[in-house]
């Protein structure tokens, strides 16, 4: 096992190989554009050892802004025919002042930017002034665009972060993709496609993309007859943290606050409707179907993240840990759709550890907290700085080099986090 500085030495320098010039790719090749929450977490890492360089992560994140409100999940800012689906795939030209994809993904920007803004408040200053106006404006969208009984929707699995998470299954097997017509993945030449999802999963992902293409990514259009939406807990755990921690940066800065702390309200009333009690767990609502999707994963414990007290979720979450030597899997080791390798079906993943210890610290529940970091850092110690990890025997999984393993090592887990 590598020594801790060492270990601290190796993640700043997957940040620096892995900076494109104002923005981070999450990893070389598998991923050559500036990711949503990847960015988030990039900046997190940076304001570690650098914080101009973190709010110049942030900056260019939002500078990719859409008119409506959005920021997109994906910006292409350089071509790379290594991917697939790039730019020409999406067709979202006019949207936006960058190149991008059509959909959005989980804002933690807002709780990450309060962390570098807190870390240096006179030299944050002026960057918060900008972004501030810019953050309320992506969480309005999320609230008009993606609200179903206040809990928020995602329209495509790539939208929330988790992308094959048996969450979606139901909803996606609704969905006939037989138009879509041929296309050549990428993903898989640079990962066992045993850790990826399938092309079953693939043909529906192109489906959806095809489909917002034809309406021009008009929300309005999209909205009517939608083949896919599905209330998220991670979209709406993620937005009411994210949301409480605007209220802080607007007071800050002097920005009226009273729309943003009534947005918090009626989020937390949403959170309240994904509680299962079947499963004992907050769970995902297919909107489509009328139904509740009864799958215990990850983000089922971002309630405490969410700022609820939740006692009634920790049980499951006990249950959960108890079952695999290494946690938080993204889904239930019971569930007969679990699989150790697969993306979102099993594997740890650890800034999703990140956001689950930061929740339960935050309700006080301690000794949980500081139990899940110590085994994120035993993981990364042991087994590198990769994507995921098997929860059953921490085998490293994805892609290596990771971004956002090495921030949340250098704003988290690191017994060196936070010092200094």
């Amino acid at each position: 096992m590598p020594e801790l500085p060492d270990l601290d030495n190796e993640a700043r320098a997957i940040l620096t190989a892995n900076d494109r010039g104002g923005y981070t790719v999450p990893t070389e090749g598998l991923y050559p554009y500036q990711w949503n929450w990847d960015s988030a977490f990039a900046a997190y890492g940076f304001s570690t050892f650098d914080i101009p360089r973190a709010w110049a992560e942030v900056e260019t994140l939002f500078s990719g802004q859409w008119e409506n409100g959005m920021v997109p999940h994906i910006l292409f800012h350089r071509p790379d025919t290594g991917y697939f689906p790039g730019p020409d795939v999406w067709g979202t030209e006019g949207q936006g002042p960058i190149a991008s994809s059509g959909i959005s993904q989980p804002p933690v920007a807002a709780t990450f930017i309060r962390r570098i803004y807190e870390a240096d408040p006179d030299q944050g200053r002026a960057h918060l002034e900008r972004l501030v106006p810019k953050i309320e404006r992506w969480h309005r969208w999320f609230m008009h665009w993606r609200s179903y009984e206040y809990a928020i929707c995602i329209t495509h699995p790539w939208e929330s972060g988790r992308d094959n998470a048996p969450d979606w299954d139901g909803a996606m097997a609704a969905i006939d993709p037989g138009d879509v017509g041929p296309y050549e993945r990428r993903d898989l030449g640079h990962v066992d496609p045993a850790m990826r999802p399938t092309k079953e999963d693939y043909d529906r992902y192109i489906w959806l993309v095809q489909r917002g293409r034809r309406h021009r990514w008009d929300e309005s259009r999209l909205w009517e007859n939608r083949p896919f939406l599905v209330a998220d807990p991670t979209m709406t755990f993620v937005l009411l943290r994210a949301n409480r921690d605007l209220e802080v940066l607007a007071r800050a800065v002097g920005y009226p606050d009273w729309d943003i702390y009534e947005m918090t309200g009626a989020l937390c009333q949403g959170a309240r409707f994904l509680w299962n009690q079947k499963t004992r767990a907050y769970d995902a609502f297919d909107v489509v179907a009328g139904k509740r999707c009864h799958s215990v994963s990850n983000a089922s414990f971002l309630c405490w993240y969410g700022g609820l007290d939740a006692p009634e979720a920790l049980p499951t979450y006990d249950r959960v840990m108890a079952r695999v030597p290494y946690g938080v899997p993204s889904y239930d080791p019971d569930g007969a759709k679990f699989d150790a390798r697969r993306y979102w079906r099993g594997p740890v993943w650890g800034m999703m550890n990140l956001l689950i210890a930061t929740g339960l610290a935050d309700q006080g529940y301690t000794d949980r907290a500081d139990a899940l970091r110590a085994a994120t850092a035993k993981l990364i110690a042991e087994h590198g700085f990769w994507e995921y990890f098997n929860p059953s025997d921490g085998t490293p999984a994805g892609g290596a080099r990771f971004t956002w393993t090495a921030a949340i090592w250098l704003g988290w887990a690191s017994p060196n986090a936070g010092r200094g």
